[in-house]
């Protein structure tokens, strides 16, 4: 199919340069690449935080003395209020976005949230090198991981709106680039580790990282917007042919760079929110429950698993086989949707495939974690343990990307950045209600 602009004939036709085969497949292969690395960028600080538990613990837990005894020993809970105070502002300020993206621009919202999350992991590094009573270090801390969530809620719910025009690979390869965060992280806490560095320096080396983390895929952003632009421009202003073909490929890419809002292009009459969660209530609930239940037993419940070795692999068991394994299969499990989506997004059985992955509570539940008041050990072995994080990690990311990818299908295209960011704010209930119930699970345990 040819799109040709109108020439004006009281001109002669000037011949124009070609555009070069496949510049529109480039073009995709780049937008995908800086999709990819705005996903990492949006689960850095969520990441590094929950992978940075042992740090803060062995920072709080600390004793309190009284005439050359022990008196008392405060327990924070740390991991159960780092994940509570992560998800609540996630789910207040993803639903404040789902009201206020047709207000504020998408490049106001997504730089300004990727600028204030760089400047209070700078202040989280700035700590380690600061001497602080635990109590206000806790209280400190605390507030950070409450105002980098709001921000980090903020980001991802306008990536998810402005992701949702484009085609479904796209999707598919933003969380892609989620899943990898994780594993970024860990990987960081394994060498931090394995430096042998004293606790300060491997802590400050390890929350510098996601600054530099943090200021990639702010670069990326600039450069994403100038390249998106500098296309939309030499497209409305060509006067020759330019020719797209009717697949798919050409197309999606088509509306990549033309997705864009424009002073001098009306968009279409969207529809409201409540007529677009009619069409994706399915995938709504989905992705609300995946998130229920990874949330509410990793990491508060699988952090306290303890080995059966000791040596140094005790050092670095939780490390490999709680953060470490769940990343890099949840990293996994979300890429395999880009060659294969199963079930289908109208079927039956993909909501109930979703459910069943409750039994991974009870699994979980009853490995070998300490400290116990009800459960039994059931599963003590490391290799039991790992082989339930595997599976339960995968089946995490694989239902979360489909129900990600699919809920933009089941609308208009202009109505792709409303389902958009109703799921984000839908993945950040999960996340909510698994921090909540995180708390009388690990008392069960």
């Amino acid at each position: 199919m040819k799109v040709k602009l109108p020439t004006v004939h009281n001109e002669p036709k000037r011949r124009r340069p070609c555009r070069p085969p496949g510049a529109f497949e480039v073009f995709g292969f780049l937008v995908g690449i800086i999709f990819f690395i705005l996903g990492l960028g949006t689960l850095l600080p969520w990441n590094f935080f929950m992978t940075a538990s042992m740090y803060f613990n062995n920072r709080l837990n600390t004793s309190e003395w009284s005439n050359g005894t022990v008196t008392t020993r405060k327990e924070y809970y740390f991991n159960n209020w780092m994940t509570l105070l992560s998800q609540l502002p996630l789910l207040l300020f993803t639903l404040l976005n789902s009201f206020l993206y047709q207000w504020i621009s998408e490049k106001m919202r997504i730089a300004g949230s990727l600028v204030f999350i760089l400047l209070l992991f700078i202040l989280t590094a700035v700590l380690v090198k600061i001497p602080m009573e635990e109590d206000r270090f806790f209280s400190v801390t605390m507030a950070t991981i409450w105002f980098i969530n709001s921000f980090g809620a903020v980001l991802q719910g306008s990536l998810f709106g402005l992701v949702g025009l484009l085609p479904q690979r796209y999707s598919a390869v933003f969380m892609s680039g989620q899943g990898l965060a994780g594993t970024f992280a860990a990987l960081a806490m394994i060498f931090a580790i394995a430096s042998e560095a004293d606790s300060e320096s491997a802590a400050l080396g390890y929350f510098i990282t996601p600054c530099v983390g943090t200021l990639w895929p702010f670069i990326e952003l600039i450069l994403c917007y100038l390249h998106l632009y500098a296309v939309r421009f030499e497209v409305h202003t060509s006067a020759h042919s330019v020719q797209f073909s009717d697949s798919g490929e050409e197309e999606g890419v088509k509306q990549a760079f033309l997705a864009l809002p424009s002073e001098n292009t009306s968009s279409p009459q969207k529809s409201s929110i409540l007529q677009v969660f009619k069409k994706i209530w399915v995938m709504a609930f989905c992705v609300t429950f995946v998130f229920t239940v990874t949330l509410s037993v990793f990491p508060a419940v699988t952090v306290d698993v303890k080995t059966v070795y000791g040596g140094k692999w005790e050092r670095y068991f939780i490390p490999v086989v709680c953060f470490l394994f769940f990343n890099l299969m949840d990293f996994i499990g979300r890429t395999v949707t880009l060659v294969s989506k199963w079930p289908s997004k109208d079927s039956r059985l993909f909501p109930l495939l979703v459910v069943c992955r409750v039994i991974f509570v009870p699994l979980l539940m009853m490995c070998n974690v300490q400290e116990r008041n009800i459960m039994p050990v059931l599963f003590s072995d490391d290799f039991m343990f790992a082989a339930i994080m595997v599976f339960f990690s995968v089946s995490s990311g694989y239902f979360v990307c489909l129900s990600m990818t699919y809920a933009p299908q089941l609308v208009e295209p202009k109505d792709g950045e409303t389902a958009g960011v109703l799921m984000a704010f839908f993945l950040a209930l999960g996340l909510s209600l698994g921090a909540a119930l995180s708390f009388p699970l690990r008392f069960l345990v």
